[in-house]
């Protein structure tokens, strides 16, 4: 968790947050955590959602829960496994519902999303840290004040980002953000529980047309 390993670009826009006191609590819960137990993702690995995306080039945010709590699996970005791991089933869900709504996307046998991030889609967790075993271990350190603030700092700063809230979880970020300057869309989550509430949704198709109307680069969402 070593803000250093952040661009000067990141550590400019979020010093202020650093700064704060309960970010030096988060801090310290966070370390004595990796001390003590098994956590997700690899400490250098908790902030690269902002190491893959560049402030300068988000235009998509996709925001999770927490991470996967399993081995090998969490590696900074929401709803991404690292290579050569059983893609989980609401990634799987979200890869049908690619299927369906992107012409030409294929299934990929990897889970990994840097492609994604790469392109300025935001894969931001709610939650940055989890104990092995245990969802939602972490939801009491304080990190949704921080990524609170991040997604304001996206929504004040920034113009046309189109925001991608699955599940009631996400969709209370809503209020966070300016609908007057950026688009938000809200469906089911897609895992499996919400029974395929999430299949049809085609917001991978309206993200890249509300791009493409404000003159942004659509995103190539197919991983293969």
């Amino acid at each position: 968790m070593n803000i250093k390993s952040l661009s000067s670009e990141w550590n400019n826009l979020l010093h202020s947050e650093f700064d704060k006191a309960y970010y030096k609590e988060l801090q310290d819960h966070v370390h004595i955590a990796y001390k003590s137990h098994t956590i997700y993702p690899p400490a250098n690995q908790v902030f690269q959602a902002l190491q893959l995306c560049s402030f300068e080039d988000i235009k998509v945010v996709i925001i999770g829960q927490d991470p996967y709590h399993g081995p090998n699996q969490a590696h900074g970005l929401s709803f991404s496994v690292t290579n050569d791991v059983r893609t989980p089933p609401s990634l799987q869900n979200i890869f049908k519902e690619l299927k369906t709504d992107i012409p030409g996307f294929e299934i990929p046998t990897s889970g990994n999303l840097e492609n994604w991030a790469k392109q300025g889609v935001l894969l931001l967790n709610a939650v940055l840290t989890v104990q092995a075993g245990l969802p939602g271990s972490h939801k009491n350190f304080g990190w949704q004040h921080f990524t609170d603030a991040l997604i304001k700092l996206v929504s004040e700063k920034k113009q046309h980002v189109v925001f991608l809230l699955w599940g009631a979880y996400a969709a209370a970020k809503a209020e966070l953000i300016d609908k007057d300057k950026h688009l938000i869309l809200i469906a089911a989550h897609p895992s499996p529980l919400a029974r395929g509430a999430f299949f049809g949704s085609k917001h991978f198709s309206k993200t890249n047309k509300y791009l493409e109307e404000n003159n942004l680069t659509p995103v190539n969402w197919k991983l293969t």
